[in-house]
């Protein structure tokens, strides 16, 4: 009997996991062969099928959406299924940032283990640092504190990774900037460059408005809903041909990135690692309670049918890719009507991020547990803070784009709210990719458990039975 596709996937996610640590164990970085190994690792998992994924992103939101919304009877129902969409998405990004945060001050991760040898680290840096401004300028650290503060941010920078210039390039913009910045413009922008762009903010906000005017003009504008609809399944079908490809897609993701990241970074990083994990567990047992009562499916019956858009998702880091691979689950799988898997999915691969959400808040105040109190950061934990850091984590997620390292760029949100340096961003970049599989499978399973929910309100009421029928 042929084996079905997500056992497939989970088979060959085990075999890069096994081939990744021995790649980490026994290869050595700076022969040929290794790098070689890594290139077509790469090659396959993240050029091909990533980009593949990537490919039908924009023409299946536009589609989706149109035919989801026109498939809506009136601007009523559109209105409610929208409301009861976001309101969802709001109550459970702030169940998790609520999650995270308590989990990071309960198990307090910048307090143990390898943190205590990091922070040990940073402070010997900081007094080379003091040495090195005041032989440069002449002047006192102490006594010039605003200067020095400036050079820092200066000496900081130089030499760090791409990541890094991508993170400090959002430093300096008020919470103001990036609202217009991050929602409001990609949002008004032209359909056409949003299409090429992958923007999608503007797909989502065209779509719907191209949806709604198809909708309000009726039997004219038949046709253009028709062609979107059959655009829809047209490109779910090119999601099962690359679905074919996928098991073997996700060994070399695996592979890949265990092979360059190793164990040996959760070493003075586990307290951190086991507190974001930790953190997302118990979100995805509240998102499965939440499943079983509200929308009234069993919760294995759910993993079941979203089995291989979360192992997707696990591989590929990205929401964005995944989106295909869960519209497709959850209408072929789980049953889920069409109308509200193309309305719920794309928008909550947008702006729905759990995970990611969870994962700020913690970062943030482990890196102050962490540094607080240093020269350049006076933090302390107070309640107020606290707060801060719980709203802007929630806020930041929206603005997160759907793909891999997304929430370190939305993270400066959090940190400058709350004035940590975001120099300090990069201490946590070494583990950054690893757990983001863990935050974008959350992300991914609370757009599927949303779309379960606003189907079942909207499933039609079974008919009534006659009292002398019943008898």
């Amino acid at each position: 009997m042929r084996p079905r596709l997500h056992n497939l996937i989970f088979v060959f996610m085990a075999l890069g996991v096994v081939v990744g640590l021995l790649l980490s164990r026994f290869g050595d970085p700076t022969a040929g062969w290794y790098e070689t190994s890594i290139q077509w690792l790469d090659f396959f998992g993240k050029t091909v099928f990533v980009g593949l994924l990537k490919m039908i992103i924009a023409p299946l939101i536009l589609a989706s959406i149109v035919a989801g919304v026109t498939s809506i009877p009136s601007f009523k129902d559109a209105g409610r299924i929208g409301f009861r969409t976001l309101g969802y998405y709001i109550g459970t990004t702030t169940i998790a940032v609520g999650i995270g945060l308590v989990f990071v001050l309960v198990i307090q991760p910048g307090n143990r283990g390898g943190a205590e040898s990091m922070r040990a680290k940073r402070m010997s840096q900081l007094v080379e640092r003091r040495a090195e401004f005041e032989k440069e300028t002449g002047l006192s650290a102490k006594a010039a504190e605003a200067q020095y503060l400036n050079w820092l941010v200066v000496r900081e920078g130089e030499g760090q990774s791409g990541k890094y210039s991508r993170v400090v390039a959002k430093r300096d913009r008020t919470t103001f900037e990036m609202f217009v910045d991050d929602i409001v413009k990609p949002l008004l922008d032209n359909p056409f460059h949003a299409l090429s762009q992958r923007n999608s903010l503007g797909i989502i906000f065209f779509a719907l408005l191209l949806g709604l005017a198809i909708a309000s003009l009726g039997a004219p504008a038949r046709p253009v809903a028709e062609f979107f609809q059959a655009m829809n399944v047209v490109i779910l079908k090119i999601t099962g041909w690359l679905m074919a490809i996928s098991p073997f897609a996700v060994f070399c993701l695996m592979s890949s990135i265990i092979a360059t990241h190793g164990p040996e970074v959760f070493e003075s990083l586990g307290w951190y690692c086991g507190t974001v994990i930790g953190g997302n567990v118990v979100h995805v047992g509240v998102l499965l309670t939440i499943c079983a009562v509200v929308g009234r499916m069993n919760p294995l019956r759910f993993l079941r049918g979203i089995r291989e858009a979360w192992a997707v998702a696990f591989a590929t880091r990205s929401s964005a890719a995944t989106l295909p691979v869960t519209v497709r689950c959850l209408i072929q799988n789980l049953g889920v009507s069409p109308k509200v898997a193309n309305f719920t999915v794309p928008i909550g691969a947008t702006v729905n991020m759990d995970g990611t959400a969870l994962y700020e808040g913690v970062a943030v105040i482990f890196l102050i547990q962490i540094y607080g109190g240093m020269d350049d950061v006076g933090i302390s934990l107070a309640m107020g803070a606290i707060l801060i850091i719980f709203i802007t984590a929630v806020l930041a997620s929206v603005g997160a784009a759907a793909v891999p390292d997304a929430g370190l760029v939305t993270m400066v949100l959090v940190a400058t709210a709350v004035h940590l340096p975001v120099y300090y961003l990069p201490f946590i970049f070494a583990v950054d990719a690893f757990l983001d599989m863990f935050r974008t499978s959350t992300n991914v399973m609370g757009d599927a458990v949303g779309a379960v929910i606003v189907d079942r309100y909207e499933a039609p009421a079974p008919p009534s039975v006659p009292a002398e029928a019943s008898e």
